[in-house]
């Protein structure tokens, strides 16, 4: 292990000095690979768009010195001070005695502390890239924007040959409403006002980080204000205690009739019941769904043949290997250091 590192460094030096404008890039990583070269970490994820390998690889060009233990082979648990996860199987993450950090593969963390035998003590990383972030915006954008546009509604007509104009609503005089201005949702709130919509936003603290977006807090300012004001409601709330099934009867009967309801945010927000039920009876016109309180989908679920549903598996915001790859290296190396955020 000594001569491996040893010849890297060596290897490092001879290009650094060979190639000077890269001197900087590689003392850099050198460093990361010095810091790291004591602990592995220990790969796990579910129902992700690449493949283990994939993330391997990814993680290997940018520290080629990392061990990495795709799961189920593990080797010496006592060597694993890392783990970079989705939706672990209960109790997977306790048998790691030296974990100093879990890495999520998600912007949440509810796939990882839903589990009762967690280790409560060791710290959860959300996973937060501007990439990430910015396929968020585009997957809300679109959703409002077909249906703003009435793209479903010419859709149709043309598989029935019909050539008919549809009255395309004043974006200046359509509300669109933002709940959670996170990392997420204020980057979502801000092109949605850039687009020329109202923007409401609704968080915990009611401040927004946008000048041109209201923002408010509280149950009453969302049942009475935003809600029977908003055409298009995107949810980006985190899943907690408070906001689990916050998507109910009285969530749906408090929006204007016609409206919109966009979930970014998790499955468990939703009362799935009550939002068939609001879809049914005229309340909704459409419920854009990326996320689901069971995933995969099942089949059987209403769901899949409601014709005012569109379901996706998921992907709003999908996580590429090598660009999150920096950002666990550098939680990796700020946890070392002892300034993980969390």
């Amino acid at each position: 292990m000594l001569f491996a590192i040893w010849a890297i460094k060596e290897l490092y030096a001879w290009i650094a000095e060979s190639y000077p404008s890269t001197r900087s890039r590689l003392a850099s990583a050198l460093k990361n690979s010095s810091e790291n070269s004591g602990g592995a970490l220990v790969f796990f994820a579910r129902r992700t768009t690449y493949t283990d390998v994939e993330w391997r690889d990814a993680l290997l060009q940018k520290l080629p010195t990392l061990d990495i233990r795709l799961a189920p082979h593990l080797g010496n648990i006592h060597d694993i001070h890392y783990a970079l996860v989705y939706d672990p199987p209960m109790g997977f993450l306790k048998q790691f005695p030296n974990l100093k950090a879990t890495l999520s593969i998600a912007s949440g963390v509810d796939h990882i502390t839903k589990d009762p035998t967690y280790p409560v003590h060791v710290p959860v990383v959300r996973m937060s890239n501007n990439y990430q972030r910015e396929m968020m915006a585009e997957y809300a954008l679109h959703a409002v924007l077909d249906h703003h546009r009435a793209m479903q509604i010419y859709a149709s007509q043309q598989r029935r040959n019909v050539y008919q104009r549809v009255k395309t609503p004043y974006t200046g005089n359509t509300t669109v409403a933002v709940l959670g201005l996170g990392f997420i949702g204020a980057e979502i709130a801000r092109k949605m006002s850039l687009m020329g919509f109202r923007v409401l936003g609704w968080s915990r603290t009611g401040k927004s980080p946008i000048p041109t977006v209201t923002a408010l807090c509280g149950r009453h300012a969302l049942l009475e204000t935003i809600l029977p004001e908003s055409m298009y409601v995107i949810n980006v709330l985190p899943l907690t205690p408070e906001t689990h099934g916050l998507l109910s009867a009285e969530f749906f009967a408090a929006m204007r009739t016609g409206a919109c309801i966009i979930n970014l945010g998790r499955g468990g927000h939703v009362v799935d019941v009550d939002l068939v039920a609001a879809l049914d009876s005229g309340l909704l016109s459409r419920a854009v769904l990326d996320v689901f309180s069971e995933e995969p989908l099942p089949t059987h679920h209403p769901y899949w043949t409601h014709p005012k549903v569109i379901v996706t598996p998921h992907i709003a915001g999908d996580l590429v290997p090598n660009i999150c790859a920096e950002n666990v290296i550098a939680s990796m190396q700020q946890c070392e250091q002892g300034t993980l955020p969390v």
